[in-house]
């Protein structure tokens, strides 16, 4: 099979669509999407609820399977990845923030944040290292040692922020990463993640509603019906001075 051949395009997709046959009339949750996202870009998929941004980001991800169409990863078309060397494959490339935070209830913060860099057999001192850099980046100094249970909800989801960078992935997906946040703490988690992808051309795709995040998008794709109705690219400001 031919590999797409986008030189700087981290992620290709053809005719991809995701239909769900559960009821009496089946629903195309994401509906024929071609989307190309070049390297370090910053990106937020927007739209209504049920409009298919949750979905697109689990078929993006390899989290999800497509009914039909192919998702392009470097290059690589995931859907001929068997299951083992898709979890491999996201495990070295893709860094996920879930809305529900999935954290490990009984690792603390540290650990929770460590975990992905042990699975990468990332070496004792770089993971210390980098540990203390997100904790400090995400205002969580403090609180490595505690578990997910004793911590707020908006600090869980700092963590599952922290644990996504931790890995230094090829590109992050995240699902309302700036959910449960306030003001500063989301403007604080926003600046840091722009400051990667402009110092490390580290690229984040968004599912959000959220406007503090769309205002940072340099680009921003809206969905409709699980298909794209508008795609703008834009100059902004979503580096703090």
């Amino acid at each position: 099979m031919k590999e797409d051949n986008h030189s700087n395009c981290v992620i290709h997709t053809e005719e991809l669509s995701k239909v769900y046959d559960e009821g009496a009339v089946p629903v195309k949750a994401v509906n024929n999407v071609h989307l190309h996202i070049e390297k370090g870009e910053f990106t937020a998929l927007v739209g209504p609820s049920g409009s298919g941004k949750t979905t697109l980001l689990n078929l993006l991800g390899g989290l999800d399977s497509p009914t039909s169409g192919k998702v392009w990863i470097h290059g690589k078309n995931i859907s001929t990845l068997k299951k083992n060397q898709m979890i491999d494959f996201r495990l070295h490339n893709i860094g996920f923030v879930f809305q529900a935070y999935n954290l490990i209830p009984v690792l603390t913060a540290k650990e929770n944040i460590e975990f992905v860099m042990l699975l990468q057999k990332a070496g004792k001192e770089e993971r210390k290292q980098r540990v203390e850099q997100l904790l400090q980046e995400t205002g969580l100094a403090d609180q490595g040692d505690k578990r997910p249970g004793e911590l707020s909800g908006g600090q869980q989801q700092r963590v599952a922020v922290a644990r996504a960078l931790a890995s230094k992935p090829q590109f992050v997906l995240a699902d309302e990463p700036t959910a449960n946040l306030d003001s500063k703490t989301a403007g604080n988690l926003l600046d840091m993640m722009a400051r990667l992808n402009r110092d490390e051309g580290m690229t984040f795709i968004f599912s959000t509603h959220d406007q503090r995040v769309i205002d940072r998008a340099r680009r921003v794709i809206t969905l409709v019906d699980g298909a794209i109705s508008k795609d703008e690219v834009r100059e902004t400001k979503n580096v703090s001075s």
